[in-house]
């Protein structure tokens, strides 16, 4: 194995070396970044950077329930409208872009089970061809799913039930993809490699 440094680079600085080895050779680029990152201490008075958006986001915490209820109602209106009108593409995108924020949203808005239910839902339009052979009572109970647990949240006993309800649907969902001939998760799928 030998290093080598490649000719200077803009500056006289040099781009990158070089690792030769008998089959292969390994480019490692400069780090120019090492000059961005403080090293040492802060300066005086200077406020940690993770500390000011924990606190801004403890500040914004009592906003959350409202927030989650808010996409749920957005995600019901969505289920709604392919009950009353169908399922076209136009109202397909609409549910899966509620879900698909729920799914986003909720862990960080501390609601990671309803970030299942709506991911499952996600999975179930993703995976389903046509969005017309998808029962709507699979869709009504995801949805249902989503709202219960943003509105349980602070009930007793609620995450248990929640993580339950989640591992049904799962059920349900997978049994109705193998139905339809859908493909399941990659990691339903045999290993490429000895676990």
């Amino acid at each position: 194995m030998s290093t080598g440094r490649q000719g200077a680079g803009a500056g006289g600085k040099p781009p990158a070396s070089v690792e030769k080895f008998a089959d292969h050779e390994v480019i490692v680029p400069r780090n120019v970044l090492r000059k961005a990152w403080a090293q040492g201490p802060a300066k005086a008075g200077a406020e940690d950077p993770v500390a000011a958006a924990e606190k801004a986001l403890a500040a914004l915490s009592g906003e959350f329930a409202d927030w989650m209820a808010s996409e749920s109602e957005r995600l019901d209106t969505a289920r709604r409208a392919i009950a009353a009108q169908g399922f076209d593409a136009a109202r397909r995108t609409e549910l899966f872009h509620a879900a698909h924020d729920i799914k986003g949203q909720a862990a960080t808005f501390g609601f990671p089970l309803a970030a299942e239910a709506a991911a499952g839902l996600c999975r179930l339009i993703e995976r389903t061809p046509e969005g017309s052979r998808i029962p709507l009572v699979l869709v009504d109970q995801h949805v249902d799913a989503v709202r219960a647990i943003v509105r349980e949240h602070d009930a007793p006993a609620a995450d248990a039930t929640a993580r339950a309800l989640v591992t049904r649907l799962r059920e349900v969902s997978d049994a109705f993809l193998r139905d339809i001939g859908a493909p399941l998760d990659d990691d339903d799928a045999p290993p490429t490699a000895p676990r």
